[in-house]
Protein backbone atom coordinates (compact mmCIF):
# COMPACT_ATOMS: atom_id res chain seq x y z
CA UNK A 1 0.00 0.00 0.00
CA UNK A 2 1.36 3.41 -1.02
CA UNK A 3 0.64 5.99 1.66
CA UNK A 4 0.22 9.67 0.72
CA UNK A 5 -0.06 12.82 2.79
CA UNK A 6 -2.42 15.04 0.85
CA UNK A 7 -5.38 17.42 1.01
CA UNK A 8 -8.99 16.27 1.28
CA UNK A 9 -11.53 18.92 0.31
CA UNK A 10 -14.43 19.91 2.49
CA UNK A 11 -16.47 23.06 3.01
CA UNK A 12 -19.12 24.57 0.73
CA UNK A 13 -19.28 25.70 -2.87
CA UNK A 14 -16.74 28.49 -3.49
CA UNK A 15 -15.73 28.27 0.17
CA UNK A 16 -13.21 25.44 0.31
CA UNK A 17 -11.76 23.98 3.47
CA UNK A 18 -9.14 21.22 3.40
CA UNK A 19 -8.02 18.52 5.78
CA UNK A 20 -4.40 17.36 5.66
CA UNK A 21 -4.79 13.61 5.76
CA UNK A 22 -2.75 10.42 5.51
CA UNK A 23 -4.49 8.06 3.09
CA UNK A 24 -4.00 5.23 0.66
CA UNK A 25 -2.97 6.86 -2.62
CA UNK A 26 -5.42 4.64 -4.53
CA UNK A 27 -8.45 5.98 -2.68
CA UNK A 28 -10.60 8.92 -3.79
CA UNK A 29 -9.46 12.40 -2.84
CA UNK A 30 -12.32 12.95 -0.40
CA UNK A 31 -12.69 9.27 0.51
CA UNK A 32 -11.66 7.25 3.54
CA UNK A 33 -8.31 8.16 5.12
CA UNK A 34 -6.04 6.67 7.79
CA UNK A 35 -5.48 9.77 9.89
CA UNK A 36 -6.03 13.53 9.82
CA UNK A 37 -2.88 15.42 10.77
CA UNK A 38 -3.90 19.01 10.07
CA UNK A 39 -6.13 21.55 8.30
CA UNK A 40 -5.74 24.19 5.60
CA UNK A 41 -8.09 27.14 5.10
CA UNK A 42 -7.19 29.05 1.89
CA UNK A 43 -9.76 31.77 2.63
CA UNK A 44 -7.66 33.15 5.49
CA UNK A 45 -4.78 35.60 4.94
CA UNK A 46 -1.34 34.13 4.26
CA UNK A 47 0.09 35.60 7.49
CA UNK A 48 -2.75 34.17 9.60
CA UNK A 49 -1.50 31.34 11.87
CA UNK A 50 -4.89 29.60 11.55
CA UNK A 51 -4.45 29.21 7.78
CA UNK A 52 -2.36 26.02 8.11
CA UNK A 53 -2.51 23.84 11.21
CA UNK A 54 -0.25 20.80 11.23
CA UNK A 55 0.54 18.10 13.79
CA UNK A 56 4.31 18.04 13.32
CA UNK A 57 4.87 14.89 15.40
CA UNK A 58 2.45 12.77 13.35
CA UNK A 59 3.72 14.26 10.09
CA UNK A 60 7.30 13.24 11.00
CA UNK A 61 6.10 9.74 11.92
CA UNK A 62 4.31 9.18 8.60
CA UNK A 63 7.24 10.57 6.62
CA UNK A 64 9.50 8.20 8.59
CA UNK A 65 7.46 5.15 7.53
CA UNK A 66 7.61 6.13 3.83
CA UNK A 67 4.56 8.32 3.22
CA UNK A 68 4.88 10.63 0.20
CA UNK A 69 3.64 14.20 0.51
CA UNK A 70 1.75 15.89 -2.32
CA UNK A 71 3.21 19.10 -3.75
CA UNK A 72 0.98 21.41 -1.71
CA UNK A 73 1.54 19.50 1.52
CA UNK A 74 5.29 19.44 0.80
CA UNK A 75 5.18 23.24 0.78
CA UNK A 76 3.48 23.24 4.17
CA UNK A 77 6.05 20.79 5.55
CA UNK A 78 8.90 22.93 4.18
CA UNK A 79 7.42 26.08 5.76
CA UNK A 80 7.10 24.25 9.11
CA UNK A 81 10.71 23.03 8.90
CA UNK A 82 9.74 19.34 8.93
CA UNK A 83 11.00 18.31 5.51
CA UNK A 84 12.98 20.44 3.07
CA UNK A 85 11.39 20.72 -0.34
CA UNK A 86 13.60 20.75 -3.41
CA UNK A 87 13.23 23.95 -5.40
CA UNK A 88 11.61 23.41 -8.78
CA UNK A 89 12.73 25.32 -11.84
CA UNK A 90 10.36 25.36 -14.81
CA UNK A 91 11.66 27.82 -17.40
CA UNK A 92 8.66 27.14 -19.67
CA UNK A 93 6.12 27.99 -16.98
CA UNK A 94 5.33 31.43 -18.46
CA UNK A 95 5.03 30.15 -22.02
CA UNK A 96 1.48 29.76 -23.37
CA UNK A 97 0.19 26.35 -24.39
CA UNK A 98 -0.25 25.09 -27.94
CA UNK A 99 -3.91 26.14 -28.22
CA UNK A 100 -3.11 29.61 -26.87
CA UNK A 101 -0.35 29.94 -29.48
CA UNK A 102 -2.77 28.87 -32.23
CA UNK A 103 -5.33 31.46 -31.08
CA UNK A 104 -2.61 34.14 -31.03
CA UNK A 105 -1.59 33.22 -34.59
CA UNK A 106 -5.22 33.40 -35.77
CA UNK A 107 -5.62 36.84 -34.18
CA UNK A 108 -2.38 38.02 -35.83
CA UNK A 109 -3.56 36.73 -39.23
CA UNK A 110 -6.93 38.47 -38.88
CA UNK A 111 -5.21 41.72 -37.88
CA UNK A 112 -2.88 41.46 -40.91
CA UNK A 113 -5.86 40.86 -43.23
CA UNK A 114 -7.69 43.86 -41.77
CA UNK A 115 -4.60 46.02 -42.31
CA UNK A 116 -4.31 44.82 -45.92
CA UNK A 117 -7.98 45.62 -46.55
CA UNK A 118 -7.56 49.08 -45.02
CA UNK A 119 -4.42 49.87 -47.02
CA UNK A 120 -6.09 48.51 -50.17
CA UNK A 121 -9.04 50.87 -49.76
CA UNK A 122 -6.66 53.79 -49.17
CA UNK A 123 -4.72 52.85 -52.31
CA UNK A 124 -7.94 52.65 -54.33
CA UNK A 125 -8.90 56.13 -53.11
CA UNK A 126 -5.44 57.40 -54.12
CA UNK A 127 -5.73 55.82 -57.56
CA UNK A 128 -9.20 57.34 -58.01
CA UNK A 129 -7.78 60.78 -57.25
CA UNK A 130 -4.88 60.16 -59.66
CA UNK A 131 -7.32 59.13 -62.41
CA UNK A 132 -9.41 62.25 -61.81
CA UNK A 133 -6.30 64.44 -62.08
CA UNK A 134 -5.21 62.67 -65.27
CA UNK A 135 -8.68 63.07 -66.79
CA UNK A 136 -8.65 66.77 -65.96
CA UNK A 137 -5.29 67.11 -67.73
CA UNK A 138 -6.38 65.10 -70.80
CA UNK A 139 -9.86 66.57 -71.39
CA UNK A 140 -9.82 69.87 -73.35
CA UNK A 141 -11.92 72.74 -72.04
CA UNK A 142 -14.28 72.78 -75.05
CA UNK A 143 -14.90 68.98 -75.15
CA UNK A 144 -18.42 67.61 -74.87
CA UNK A 145 -19.60 65.52 -71.90
CA UNK A 146 -19.52 62.32 -73.98
CA UNK A 147 -15.94 62.96 -75.04
CA UNK A 148 -14.94 63.66 -71.45
CA UNK A 149 -16.51 60.37 -70.30
CA UNK A 150 -14.70 58.44 -73.04
CA UNK A 151 -11.38 60.05 -72.15
CA UNK A 152 -11.95 59.26 -68.45
CA UNK A 153 -12.55 55.56 -69.24
CA UNK A 154 -9.43 55.36 -71.38
CA UNK A 155 -7.29 57.09 -68.75
CA UNK A 156 -8.56 54.74 -66.02
CA UNK A 157 -7.74 51.76 -68.26
CA UNK A 158 -4.32 53.20 -69.04
CA UNK A 159 -4.91 53.60 -72.78
CA UNK A 160 -3.89 56.53 -74.95
CA UNK A 161 -6.80 58.90 -74.51
CA UNK A 162 -5.46 61.85 -76.44
CA UNK A 163 -4.88 59.95 -79.68
CA UNK A 164 -8.38 58.51 -80.00
CA UNK A 165 -10.21 61.67 -78.98
CA UNK A 166 -8.26 64.65 -80.34
CA UNK A 167 -9.32 68.10 -79.27
CA UNK A 168 -9.91 69.27 -82.85
CA UNK A 169 -12.86 66.91 -83.42
CA UNK A 170 -14.97 68.35 -80.65
CA UNK A 171 -15.46 71.82 -82.25
CA UNK A 172 -16.29 70.17 -85.58
CA UNK A 173 -19.07 68.16 -83.96
CA UNK A 174 -20.40 71.24 -82.24
CA UNK A 175 -20.36 73.04 -85.58
CA UNK A 176 -22.34 70.20 -87.15
CA UNK A 177 -24.96 70.40 -84.45
CA UNK A 178 -25.23 74.17 -84.92
CA UNK A 179 -25.78 73.97 -88.73
CA UNK A 180 -29.39 72.71 -88.59
CA UNK A 181 -30.26 75.56 -86.28
CA UNK A 182 -28.92 78.02 -88.91
CA UNK A 183 -31.05 76.37 -91.58
CA UNK A 184 -34.15 76.63 -89.43
CA UNK A 185 -33.69 80.35 -88.90
CA UNK A 186 -34.58 81.36 -92.51
CA UNK A 187 -37.71 79.21 -92.29
CA UNK A 188 -38.85 81.28 -89.33
CA UNK A 189 -38.21 84.51 -91.21
CA UNK A 190 -40.47 83.59 -94.16
CA UNK A 191 -43.73 84.00 -92.27
CA UNK A 192 -42.60 87.41 -91.12
CA UNK A 193 -41.91 88.42 -94.75
CA UNK A 194 -45.31 87.13 -95.82
CA UNK A 195 -47.02 89.10 -93.13
CA UNK A 196 -45.14 92.22 -94.32
CA UNK A 197 -46.29 91.64 -97.88
CA UNK A 198 -49.89 91.24 -96.73
CA UNK A 199 -49.69 94.56 -94.91
CA UNK A 200 -48.33 96.20 -98.01
CA UNK A 201 -51.16 94.82 -100.12
CA UNK A 202 -53.77 95.93 -97.61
Amino acid sequence: MAVAIRLSRGGAKKRPYYRIVVADSRRARDGKYLEQIGTYNPLLAKDNPERVKLNEERARYWLGVGAQASDRVARFLDAAGIKERAARNNPQKAEPGEKAKERAEERANKAAEAENDATGSVKSEDTAEAVADAVADEVPADASAEDAAAIAEEVSEGGPAAEEAPAEEAPAEEAKTEEPAAEEAPAEETPADESGEEKAEG
